[in-house]
């Protein structure tokens, strides 16, 4: 008797797991289900590890290095995108440049999703007075002209570095976020789960952080899936307007900015148009991948 309970527990355990299954069973079932999604899952991977594993087998000394001999030569075996202005390997500039704007992209997209959902969490969950404060803040800051405030930092910072502008960006990335997070974490400040946590005495930034935090990581997810691009996209036009990275730091930015010349359009596509459409592949790949995560998201809601 006890051995057929124990077979039924587990039948129904089993039936549970396969009725319920984890979110990211869930994002894996929406990807493979979807041609594009795994497409540019893989061609997303197969771009990120050259571009990560490129100082393996590039010279960024030699990238640097300037050859006035060198300058503006075609595509050939020696260098297989050619050379800028400066003689150096555009190849190479490619790879690094992908490499450091994905990775001021990830970083942005991390700090500013910390720093919103922390500031989202704690105006949903007190409400009231502390709510009111925290969002008519939010809104002024929403307010400003970001663009031209982003570029007055980097033009004032002394000792302008990577860091200095991954933090400038961070400044004005979590706004949106917090304004998300906070509109979900009032609905769930009112279920019986937190009133019964608070009347156990639980502290609030448990209840915030251990109770809170999870019912809302589907929701994280998604939007920092799909504002990954959009970081990206923001770092490559400021580099390209000459107000992101630091002079001799490789981007994509910095790239298409040859663009800008009539003369090097036409007849020096090989500086330019790869950049371009690697930063095209990117965003594409990000956002048919963030697609298949929000599906994921919603599937899972519905099915609880």
């Amino acid at each position: 008797m006890k051995d057929t309970v124990t077979i039924n527990e587990k039948d129904l355990i089993a039936r549970e797991k396969l009725n319920n299954p984890s979110f990211a069973k869930t994002i894996w079932r929406e990807i493979i289900h979807d041609k594009m999604a795994i497409i540019s899952l893989i061609l997303l991977i197969i771009v990120l590890a050259t571009a990560y594993l490129s100082p393996l087998f590039i010279d960024q000394v030699a990238l640097k290095r300037v050859n006035f001999l060198n300058t503006w030569k075609a595509p050939s075996a020696a260098n297989w995108l050619g050379t800028d202005d400066g003689g150096r390997d555009v190849f190479g500039q490619l790879m690094i440049g992908a490499r450091n704007s994905f990775t001021i992209g990830i970083a942005v997209t991390v700090i500013a999703g910390v720093v919103g959902l922390s500031y989202g969490l704690i105006s949903g969950f007190y409400g009231g007075h502390v709510d009111n404060v925290m969002m008519r803040f939010l809104e002024f800051m929403m307010v400003l002209p970001t663009t031209m405030f982003i570029i007055v930092l980097v033009t004032i910072i002394p000792n302008y570095n990577v860091v200095s502008f991954i933090l400038i960006l961070s400044i004005f990335g979590w706004l949106g976020k917090a304004r998300l997070i906070r509109s979900r974490a009032l609905q769930e400040r009112e279920l019986d789960y937190i009133n019964a946590s608070k009347t156990l005495g639980t502290p609030s930034w448990k209840i915030m952080f251990f109770e809170m935090f999870p019912n809302l990581s589907s929701l994280v997810i998604v939007n920092m899936t799909l504002t990954l691009a959009g970081n990206i996209g923001i770092e490559t036009g400021l580099t390209f307007l000459g107000y992101g990275l630091p002079a001799g730091t490789p981007s994509l930015g910095t790239l298409v900015a040859f663009a800008r010349n009539p003369d090097i359009v036409q007849n020096k596509w090989w500086v330019w148009l790869p950049a371009a459409l690697l930063i095209l592949v990117m965003m594409l790949c990000i956002n048919y991948v963030g697609q298949a995560v929000k599906r994921a998201s919603d599937a899972r809601q519905r099915l609880a």
